[in-house]
């Protein structure tokens, strides 16, 4: 897992431009803390911040293969997790390896293939290859979007980056939000291939970015698609059951340790217990690591999404699998820290919203990767089995975003902007059209009708609208420490085979992720098997609560610039709550100003709303 970031440009002289390069590469030293490199040309400038997970002498970038035709040099961030088949199959066609690196592998899959290599992949990745043979960068992300990859078309070439920290740090690309850009960052609806900063995208899920002298073009290599389900509840079950046994153990292949994220939840409990049976197979015993608070069990606050305490689901599980398995505390006064927040904002890009529960995720990430360089986790379960509450009563059926029906928002956006803001960013429209180009896009079966017609409809609109805010949140957070997490249940092969699965057999036994249920039960305890969908938790500490008021009263006292795009009535009824009385919304209003006054701190954004 790396940070990577480059230069194209076909009128400036490139190899004048080195310190430039280095400025962009050193934003993601914390994606890469094991080593730094640098390919320059005239043309091309490639920048690599490394963290060693395979072939840890081996591994270096940035990569070149010499041709006949002039050399191919590659920056690479991710996992190609077939690689080993790949290389064996690069080999009968007479290719020589020099390393024992899975880069090595892809960039010689592609002198091989071409852009027809992404064919053959299994795996999270996202790199830049410089083609000198025709003088082209050709950009590829995997099929899920787990790993990031933004670019920024200059007047001559383009700049990318695995985060936009690194393309603003080029000369070449202002620091500038619009109205757009602020609509994505108050709508829990990520938009494909919006990336907030003016003239700057993100690389789509699936997709391929080409840059040459012509210009720039980016078209998809794959989609999910509809094919006809044949398999009876039996053999569904049997398969996904094979499907996730084949996906961690090649996704527990690292040099470095690896451990598994463990929320007592059904997908990191089944995740857990399949990884245990294999690494048993090899005599080693199973790390494992969950987050928990102080007092968490009598000040908890059930809501729809989490309605129950973790921690002693999380330790039956430990039990059952007897796992290494470590409990991270925190308390109100680290979550509330001014300086985790910077670092959580920071690692983000964005002010987001999620407050404790982002500021938790990254000390969590922070404490493992004291332990281990490598994770497992359960994210994406949900979305690829259905296991939202909202998947299965009325809310389904809204004309909106079915999360959103769900009331899996952000806090008030209309209570905490102020009125001129809210009138011009018009969330409600841009949230709609938003939602009904996403139902244009998604796949459906011929002849589908009723319900299954409208849970195809809500399943893609999971898959490709709500997974990628989570799974890049994922990323930054874990990669800010140097963690890699690795996803499972993003495996597109399993994703594409419950898509097609219909809802009626993924719901058999009345209740959510019948099939995982089913799938894993044998591995599991019953209290975990039989347990309801409860999100990643918030902490109800008093003290965070008192302290997140103080500094959100400190910056109106202030007169901080984020004051000016927010209804300060708002947040001064927040505030005017005592700490054990105030509501879930005027908490989110609280964390979202506190968020959005350290983003414009660090970022220093220009904001453009006219």
């Amino acid at each position: 897992m790396c940070g990577i970031t480059g230069w194209v440009s076909y009128r400036r002289d490139l190899t004048s431009h080195r310190q430039i390069l280095d400025t962009m590469t050193e934003t993601m030293a914390c994606r890469g803390p094991d080593a730094a490199g640098a390919w320059v040309t005239d043309r091309a400038a490639l920048g690599h911040r490394r963290l060693a997970v395979i072939d840890l002498p081996g591994g270096a970038q940035p990569m070149t293969v010499d041709t006949a035709d002039g050399p191919v040099s590659m920056v690479y961030s991710g996992e190609a997790y077939n690689f080993t088949e790949l290389r064996d199959e690069l080999r009968r066609r007479g290719h020589g390896f020099t390393t024992d690196s899975d880069t090595e592998v892809v960039l010689r899959g592609y002198v091989e293939w071409g852009e027809s290599l992404t064919e053959k992949l299994n795996g999270m990745y996202a790199f830049a290859i410089w083609d000198s043979r025709t003088e082209k960068l050709v950009m590829i992300r995997d099929r899920m979007g787990i790993k990031p990859f933004y670019y920024y078309e200059t007047d001559d070439g383009v700049l990318f980056g695995s985060e936009p920290k690194a393309i603003l740090a080029n000369p070449l690309a202002a620091p500038e939000v619009g109205l757009d850009g602020l609509r994505e960052i108050f709508a829990f609806a990520k938009t494909p291939g919006h990336a907030i900063w003016k003239g700057m995208k993100e690389l789509r899920p699936g997709h391929i970015a080409v840059a040459d002298r012509n210009g720039l073009r980016e078209h998809a290599y794959w989609r999910l698609e509809v094919s006809e389900h044949t398999d009876d509840q039996e053999a569904t079950v049997a398969h996904v059951r094979e499907l996730l046994e084949d996906i961690i153990a090649r996704q527990l292949v690292a040099d470095v340790p690896r451990c598994t994220l463990l929320s007592g939840g059904l997908d990191s409990s089944a995740m857990t217990s399949l990884a245990a049976r294999k690494l048993g197979e090899h005599g080693e015993t199973v790390r494992s690591f969950a987050v928990d608070f102080p007092g968490q069990a009598e000040n908890f606050r059930a809501i729809d999404v989490v309605p129950s305490v973790d921690t002693p689901y999380v330790h039956a599980v430990a039990e059952h699998v007897k796992s290494d398995h470590r409990d991270i505390m925190l308390d109100g006064s680290a979550l509330s820290d001014p300086a985790v927040r910077r670092a959580a904002i920071a690692a983000r890009d964005l002010p987001i919203g999620l407050g404790d529960r982002d500021n938790s995720l990254y000390l969590l990430f922070k404490a493992v990767r004291g332990q281990s360089t490598v994770a497992l986790s359960g994210e994406s379960a949900d979305e690829v089995f259905g296991g939202y509450p909202w998947f299965h009563d009325e809310r389904r059926e809204a004309d909106t975003f079915p999360w959103l029906a769900g009331g899996l928002t952000l806090g008030d956006t209309k209570s905490l902007l102020s009125p001129e803001l809210t009138e011009k960013l018009d969330l409600d429209t841009y949230l709609h059209d938003h939602y009904l180009s996403a139902l244009d896009e998604a796949p459906l079966k011929d002849g589908e009708t009723g319900l299954e017609k409208r849970m195809r409809q809500v399943c893609y609109l999971h898959l490709t609208r709500m997974v990628n805010t989570l799974l890049d949140r994922k990323d930054r957070m874990s990669m800010a420490v140097g963690l890699e997490v690795r996803v499972p249940f993003c495996d597109h092969r399993l994703v594409s085979y419950v898509f097609n699965t219909p809802w009626s057999l993924k719901t058999f036994d009345g209740r959510e992720k019948s099939i995982l249920r089913e799938a894993t039960r044998d591995v599991l305890p019953e209290s975990v098997a039989n347990r309801k969908k409860s999100g990643y938790p918030g902490s109800f500490d008093p003290a965070y609560l008192s302290a997140i008021k103080q500094q959100a009263g400190d910056l109106i006292a202030s007169g901080h610039q984020a004051m000016e795009l927010c209804r300060t009535e708002t947040l001064k009824e927040a505030l005017a709550a005592p700490a054990e009385a105030i509501t879930n919304q005027q908490r989110a209003t609280i964390e979202r100003a506190l968020d959005l006054a350290t983003w414009m701190d660090l970022r220093k954004p220009t904001i453009t709303v006219d």
